[in-house]
Order: C-alpha cells, then structure tokens, then sequence
C-alpha cells in the first residue's frame, strides 16, 4: 500500500510530536503494555480526533500528552517542551498554564454555581475570586449559558453541564485542549451542540484541540482523524483532503 504524506495547513505548526512512545504497567509477569511504538503529530489551528476501540490506547496516549503519564519509551514534545526533561513541579505548571481538559463526567464541584466552577483554575492561579468569576461569567455568557451562570451543577441539564466544563477548560487560554469522551454521556443533539460549540470557541489558530471518541457521529468535526489499534497508530485521515490516509511511522513535512 502506497504512503502518502498529509500536510497540516499553511499556518499551522507542530504543537504536539510523539515519536516511538511506549508505555507499560505493571513488572514481571503482570507487566502489560498500553502503548506500543505509537507515532502522533498534532497541529496548532485544527482539531484532532483520536478514535479506536477501547482499550487500544487512546486515554494513556493524551494522558502522556498532558503530562499526566510518562513515557515508558519514546519522545514526547508538547508545545515545544520535551516532557522527559521536566520535572513532577514542572509538569504540574506547565499543566496548569498551557493545559485545557474536558472530560466525559463533567468533574464539576456540587457546592459550586456554574460561574464558580468555570473560574477554578483562575482562583487555582491566585487571581482575586471577584475577577475570576467576572471573566467566567463573561465567558460562560459567550457559551450561551448567561442566564445559568448562578446555578449548581445538579439544576444543570448534561449538556449544559459539558458547557460549563468546557468554560472552565478554556477560561485560562491553554493552547492545547484535550477533551476525552466530551459527548459520550449526550444524547445526540447535545453532542452535536458541544461539537459544534468546541470547532467555533476552542479552535483557534495558536491552540490545538485533542478529541478522544468513540462517537462516529462526531468524525464530521475533525480536521484530522487518528486511527489507534493494540497501542499503535495504524492511520491518520484528512477528511477535506483527497487523500485520505497516513500509515504508522509516515510523519508529516514540517
């Protein structure tokens, strides 16, 4: 089977590049490996899909991404960092700076208006609790949720719960986001909703978006599509391009 290289756009830069990662758990007999040689390029003004079947490895790949794992093997760069030459203090800053999560169950805080939730990771960064609020309103408003600004999550539907998740991923300005699973506890519309809400607010030309899914009917949303099979990445399709794959080991120009 022919190759064939996939050019991101002309704008775009490299803002996520794994070469070779492994990652094992366990030792000795029990010593199982999620990851095997897995090769993955991300690019800056796009939004990437990660999509296989369970247990292929998709959340221990952006887990290594984020900083929340290391490598067993390999190389990792994210926003220009090698994550293998920093520390445990200088992952959590660098996670709490330039890193966005989104994740399928919300992880927002009961005791919390919506508002409130949004503005943690400003009150985390010690900015005065009256701005954070003011800027999570502000953006929450641009979300379409101005008038639930004031309500806890439990008088939220799910959809409007994903919202303020993504409000609070984004409120810092990170320029990569990653979200696992963002629509798998939606119906469709609401899915479609938060997918169309995440190509007009997250997508943006110094950040990059990860989506891990499993939902087929969230593919339309890609700029790019990575399939993972057994801990590798087996393809990469460019949906508006007419070619249409990537074997594993194949990088793009830069």
């Amino acid at each position: 089977m022919t190759t064939a290289m996939l050019e991101p756009t002309t704008t775009s830069t490299v803002a996520v590049s794994c070469h070779g990662v492994t990652k094992e758990f366990g030792s000795g007999d029990s010593r199982t490996r999620a990851l095997q040689g897995a090769d993955l390029d991300v690019y800056t003004g796009e939004m990437t899909l990660l999509v296989g079947p369970s247990g292929c490895g998709k959340t221990t790949l952006i887990s290594i991404v984020a900083a929340l794992l290391d490598a067993t093997a390999g190389e990792v760069r994210v926003l220009g960092k090698d994550l293998a030459q920093m520390s445990g203090w200088q992952k959590v800053q660098f996670r709490g700076e330039q890193i966005g999560f989104v994740f399928q169950q919300y992880n927002l805080l009961p005791s919390l208006t919506a508002a409130e939730n949004a503005a943690v990771p400003l009150l985390i960064q010690g900015q005065p609790r009256p701005r954070a609020v003011a800027r999570a309103t502000d953006l929450l408003t641009e979300l379409g949720m101005g008038d639930r600004v004031t309500a806890l999550p439990s008088q939220l539907s799910g959809g409007q719960q994903q919202r303020v998740a993504i409000a609070r991923a984004l409120i810092h300005e990170p320029r990569l986001l990653v979200c696992d699973e963002p629509t798998a506890a939606l119906d469709a519309q609401s899915g479609k909703n938060v997918m169309e809400l995440l190509r007009r607010v997250a997508v943006q030309p110094e950040r990059a978006v990860i989506v891990v899914t499993h939902d087929n009917r969230v593919f339309r949303f890609g700029d790019r599509i990575i399939y993972m099979s057994d801990g590798r990445v087996e393809k990469v399709e460019v949906p508006h391009q007419e070619t249409s794959f990537q074997e594993s080991g194949v990088h793009h120009a830069s």
